[in-house]
């Protein structure tokens, strides 16, 4: 939705260039526009209905109305939503019912059944199934081998689990920055205005202060979101480490009882 938003403003934009003048009457229009001008300019008002229809007039307006930093803030946006949708798939993948998990390993280990215990450690998806099964791997060189392998397959574990989270907190520095930026840029078109006018006034600089503050707003509403989603994520991935320490304390013990 995000990238056909793009493109439809986009069109919408080329649309407002390539219109011509309303005061021209249609039988000047039709001679000065050429059938490629037209069709380009059907083909955009077309566009800008489905845009319209989709996301809102008001919506649509307001991405334009905010200048050239609406698009870096919209093209990193879809980046950080990307590598949120990802992890969230990631994680969901990576999360197993730790109570059933164990019931089905620690009785295999107690019966000394270690191959039936690695063959269903292996076939469990997620780190805490391969945390245990690279410690079962070194059940016959004793329990401070298993220790060590578990320990060492936790941290390249922990590695993949945090994959992702770089992006998504470079989305949520670099979307209000740019939104500052755009009003920056907002603030320097109003005193522009009103060095050029040699007046203050309202009307003048109204369009400059609409650009800081559209920018400003959308900075900050596309690094929300990303914030409150990498909040969920770390506190997912904390719950996948400890179901790790779990499962590698109860591995140990059942060995050791074995």
């Amino acid at each position: 939705m995000s990238v056909l938003l793009i493109s439809l403003a986009y069109a919408q934009d080329n649309a407002t260039a390539t219109a011509p003048d309303t005061a021209v009457t249609t039988t000047t229009t039709t001679e000065q526009t050429s059938p490629t001008e037209t069709e380009a300019v059907q083909k955009s008002s077309g566009l800008r209905s489905v845009a319209e229809f989709l996301f809102g007039r008001a919506l649509v307006q307001e991405f334009l109305n905010g200048g050239w930093a609406m698009w870096p803030i919209l093209a990193v946006f879809i980046y950080g939503i990307a590598y949120s949708i990802w992890k969230f798939i990631s994680l969901m993948y990576a999360k197993i019912n730790l109570n059933d998990f164990l019931n089905q390993i620690v009785p295999l280990i107690k019966e000394k059944k270690i191959k039936e215990a690695i063959e269903t450690a292996k076939k469990t998806r997620g780190p805490v199934a391969a945390v245990v099964f690279a410690g079962l791997e070194k059940a016959e060189q004793g329990i401070e081998a298993v220790e060590k392998n578990m320990e060492n397959a936790a941290m390249i574990e922990m590695s993949y689990l945090e994959k992702g989270f770089v992006e998504m907190t470079s989305t949520i520095a670099i979307c209000p920055m740019l939104g500052f930026l755009g009003t920056v840029d907002g603030m320097i078109i109003a005193f522009d205005a009103i060095s050029k006018a040699r007046a203050v006034d309202a009307t003048i600089v109204a369009d400059g202060i609409k650009v800081a503050l559209i920018t400003t707003k959308w900075g900050l509403i596309s690094a929300i979101p990303v914030q409150l989603l990498y909040n969920i994520f770390t506190t997912m991935v904390d719950g996948i480490v400890v179901d790790m320490q779990r499962a590698s304390e109860k591995v140990t013990e059942a060995l050791i009882e074995a």
